[in-house]
């Protein structure tokens, strides 16, 4: 009877344990936050700086054929934008904006120097005005 009270009182303690960490592990969850600026190809971004108008077919055509997608802010960032593994729409529908202004929203993360965005919702943006 004894032991079987001390297992009762062990698995409780336990319990309480686990839902603990799991609550603290929530508030450090990072929020989603939302980023405007250029769907760019990150190939021809990184080795040639092509963006813009005039690149958004050769953007196209490499992001269709597998090349990761960037997001160029207006402050001169980019941020990979990479898939959210439980909702893929939102990455997909990126990849028929190469070249536009978007907004792009979802938790930014860094690891070893790059910055990336996993995308949970995006959409076209009013375009940048001329400078």
């Amino acid at each position: 009877m004894i032991r079987k009270l001390a297992l009762l009182v062990i698995a409780a303690l336990v319990s309480l344990t686990l839902a603990a960490a799991a609550q603290e592990a929530a508030k450090k969850a990072p929020a989603p936050i939302t980023l405007t600026g250029e769907l760019v190809d990150t190939g021809c971004f990184l080795s040639k700086g092509a963006h813009g108008e005039k690149h958004i077919s050769c953007a196209t055509k490499c992001i269709s054929e597998g090349m990761p997608m960037g997001l160029l802010t207006s402050g001169g960032k980019l941020y990979l934008i990479t898939l959210d593994h439980d909702n893929p729409d939102p990455y997909n529908k990126l990849k028929e904006m190469a070249g536009k202004n978007v907004s792009v929203t979802g938790v930014v993360s860094v690891r070893a120097g790059m910055q990336g965005i996993d995308v949970t919702d995006a959409k076209l943006a009013a375009a940048e005005p001329a400078k």
